[in-house]
């Protein structure tokens, strides 16, 4: 009988090319391919210092003149809702949750399709088709899950989340929803909701991807409790969102050279890197 030995990871860096969240700069990801025996374990391993799972690829930000981009998640524990949360809660209360295996749906590629064109026209997934959206929900590695949320009444399919199972949490990996109920706040509501999945589960964390000071985008992150950034090696709580902002902004990442020998591999990995 032959057995395969897991593979080390090889990192690679993307050309520069415009952020999507700041004007007037420019962005590089820090990437490595999610295959091979131990890809579970790798991809815990890596969203615990910042990564984030596309498909079959983990990512950083990794740009030269700016370190704005910093992985975020919230600390189930410390969280508490605040009124504004407690409202969202109530005005969604007849939305029931149902969780599936990852297998994408004409109802939710509909779904997806009327929330780009309202919301992201003019983003880099706009000219997605039904395959490749498949491709998004279906193409993955790890445990994942797609929670779908259905108005009880109706039975209409009305938000979803592509959502990754880690071994210390959830890692909402995509969300979206229907764009003529935007007073309804769905995007913060599935945030709430997967907090209480956690609570059921006994997960500490819930994993949000990247938080950028300055960019109105991400703005609603920094209005959960219990928000923890991963910034210098380490997971922080967020106290000052403004400091933050004026210090990241100046401030370049470390040499792709440094990052990667700082990177923790799971042991299986590590003995053959």
């Amino acid at each position: 009988m032959r057995h395969s030995l897991p593979i080390a990871p090889q990192f690679y860096v993307t050309a520069p090319q415009p952020c999507p969240y700041l004007a007037d700069r420019m962005e590089r990801k820090l990437f490595t391919a999610l295959q091979g025996d131990g890809v579970e374990q790798l991809n815990n391993s890596l969203s615990q210092q910042g990564f984030r799972r596309s498909q079959n690829v983990v990512y950083r930000p990794s740009c030269t003149d700016c370190a704005a981009c910093m992985s975020a998640r919230i600390n189930v524990a410390k969280f508490k809702p605040s009124k504004s949360q407690r409202r969202t809660l109530k005005r969604n209360s007849k939305l029931i949750r149902r969780a599936t295996s990852p297998w994408a749906t004409e109802d939710q590629f509909e779904l997806f399709r009327r929330y780009l064109d309202t919301r992201h026209a003019d983003g880099g997934m706009a000219d997605m088709d039904v395959f490749e959206y498949a491709a998004m929900i279906e193409e993955t590695p790890v445990r994942s899950r797609v929670v779908e949320y259905l108005n009880q009444d109706t039975q209409k399919l009305t938000a979803v989340s592509l959502t990754d199972v880690l071994e210390d949490g959830l890692s909402m990996v995509y969300s979206f929803y229907e764009p003529t109920l935007e007073q309804n706040s769905l995007g913060t509501f599935m945030i709430l909701d997967h907090v209480e999945i956690a609570r059921e589960a006994n997960f500490p964390y819930i994993y949000l991807g990247y938080w950028v000071p300055g960019s109105p985008k991400m703005a609603y992150k920094a209005k959960f409790s219990g928000l923890e950034i991963y910034r210098d090696g380490d997971w922080q709580p967020m106290d000052d969102p403004e400091t933050l902002a004026a210090e990241q902004h100046e401030r370049a990442c470390a040499p792709i050279a440094e990052q990667v020998a700082n990177i923790q591999l799971p042991a299986s990995h590590r003995s053959q890197r």
